[in-house]
């Protein structure tokens, strides 16, 4: 999962950095509230870790801006020094799904991180068969049908497709599904994204009349839609 951590104290992001890199996670770490928010106009995350205590913004105010902008089920875990039971009422009722108190603990800090995790993306298992409609995935051997009809498609474009759908509804930048999909192989053109998006909607016949719509989002990335076919 791609993790977006932010702490002013620069020991302790690259300790949380650390502890989940290690636990198979990809982070993204930020030393200021504004620098996180600038990205978070840019890039998706699937989790937002913030200390509470920020000077330039406080995760407090990116927090209120994250359930305003982005999607309600984006999990939030706040970080805090302060153990005051006020402090954390404030933190959870402000929409933080959970929270650590200052000094952080490498097991705790994995667990809380992989509940959240489970419980906001259901379908992120490693569940050998996921149904999607008319669209059936065996995620162990890399196969897909439609309509119980087999799709032959490469393994990127095998990737590329359940991203998207086990996304559903979710705008994914363009960096977000390099990485996801290309590792990190950044040195791909830019058009070899868009080439395998337009073989996944093709292949998949991903159209309204079978109740999705793959589309872009403008100087963003893409977002697969679940449709309500006419």
């Amino acid at each position: 999962m791609r993790i977006a951590v932010l702490d002013d104290d620069n020991n302790l992001l690259e300790l949380v950095c650390t502890i989940l890199n290690a636990a198979g996670h990809t982070t993204h770490p930020f030393l200021s509230g504004k620098e996180m928010l600038h990205q978070l106009r840019r890039e998706s995350y699937d989790m937002l870790i913030l200390d509470w205590q920020v000077p330039d913004l406080s995760g407090t105010e990116i927090l209120h801006w994250v359930r305003e902008k982005l999607s309600p089920t984006l999990p939030v875990l706040f970080m805090t020094s302060r153990s005051g039971e006020d402090d954390i009422v404030a933190g959870l009722a402000a929409g933080a799904d959970d929270y650590m108190i200052k000094p952080i603990r490498r097991s705790e800090m994995v667990a809380r991180v992989q509940a959240l995790l489970r419980r906001a993306y259901p379908t992120q298992t490693t569940s050998e068969h996921l149904q999607f409609g008319i669209y059936k995935f065996e995620t162990r051997a890399g196969r897909v049908s439609v309509n119980d009809v087999p799709v032959e498609m490469t393994q990127k474009e095998f990737d590329l497709a359940l991203l998207l759908f086990r996304n559903l509804g979710r705008p994914l930048s363009r960096a977000y599904i390099l990485e996801a999909v290309w590792s990190r192989d950044v040195d791909i053109p830019s058009r070899t994204m868009d080439t395998h998006i337009s073989r996944v909607r093709s292949k998949l016949e991903l159209r309204p009349e079978n109740g999705y719509r793959l589309a872009p989002v403008y100087s963003y990335g893409y977002r697969l839609e679940q449709m309500t076919p006419e």
